[in-house]
């Protein structure tokens, strides 16, 4: 059963394009199901007591429609931000999609971040965006173990899944690259796992790595976050808050050694 909520726009205009070059953000669906244990969209300050279900925007493809051909200048449309664009409902509704035709037809550019290798499903009408626009695809990898993203992101597909999907964009000629974050202290903060991602990000084609070496805390994510600790790393709960207390950015403490080596 597909959960439906009203919507009354689908495009955000940001405050600062410092996010890729991004001026406006898109969100179809609400929430995720990835069930990615950091996940900072589960915070309180979002109102999605229901986060892990993906909720489906009504009529989302006729407000996104009048809202671009509104537009008297072209804008750069980030999706990705809240919800991934690419969750298994996508494959039977293709709002994705359709949204892509959109915004190829009145000629606006996309920076789509996501987990899911369906992106290459779209790599057409990305390089049709791509012809006369700006077109960023970013593919979310961390860490190149399918082992130990199966434990942190356990509904989304596999790392080595994402940089086929990398391969397949950049063999299309799209601009496209990795996502480096968050980067999970006393998990991932490692010099060997952060350059086998860029070793594994460079044989796939990548155009650009955008690394973070740490992650945010906050209410309900630091809560959500520390109970699986708990389940899938014993004792790391305790590091996290013998290091960060109630701290919101939690830098890694090896993000210099990190920094120099990448």
């Amino acid at each position: 059963m597909i959960d439906y909520i009203p919507a009354k726009r689908i495009l955000t205009r940001n405050k600062s394009t410092d996010w890729f070059g991004a001026d406006h953000t898109m969100n179809l669906y609400r929430g995720c199901s990835h069930g990615c244990i950091y996940c900072d969209s589960r915070s309180e300050c979002y109102r999605d007591d229901d986060f892990d279900r993906v909720k489906v925007k009504e009529k989302a493809l006729e407000l996104l429609r009048d809202e671009l051909r509104r537009k008297a200048r072209p804008a750069l449309i980030a999706m990705g931000s809240m919800s991934d664009p690419y969750n298994p409902l996508e494959r039977e509704l293709e709002l994705t999609r359709k949204a892509l035709m959109l915004i190829h037809a009145y000629e606006h550019g996309v920076a789509v971040c996501t987990k899911s290798d369906l992106i290459l499903r779209d790599a057409d009408l990305y390089a049709d965006i791509q012809a006369q626009a700006p077109v960023i695809c970013k593919l979310t990898v961390t860490t190149t173990d399918d082992a130990l993203a199966a434990k942190l992101e356990p509904g989304a597909p596999s790392p080595s899944r994402r940089l086929k999907a990398l391969e397949g964009l950049s063999k299309n000629g799209i601009f496209a690259g990795v996502v480096l974050m968050p980067v999970l202290p006393f998990i991932e903060d490692s010099v060997e796992n952060v350059l086998a991602v860029v070793d594994a990000a460079a044989d796939a084609g990548a155009r650009f790595i955008y690394p973070a070496f740490g992650m945010t805390l906050r209410d309900r994510q630091r809560a959500y976050y520390y109970e699986q600790l708990v389940h899938q790393f014993p004792g790391v709960r305790e590091r996290y808050e013998k290091q960060y207390g109630e701290r919101y950015w939690c830098v890694s403490p090896r993000a210099k050694e990190l920094w120099a080596a990448f």
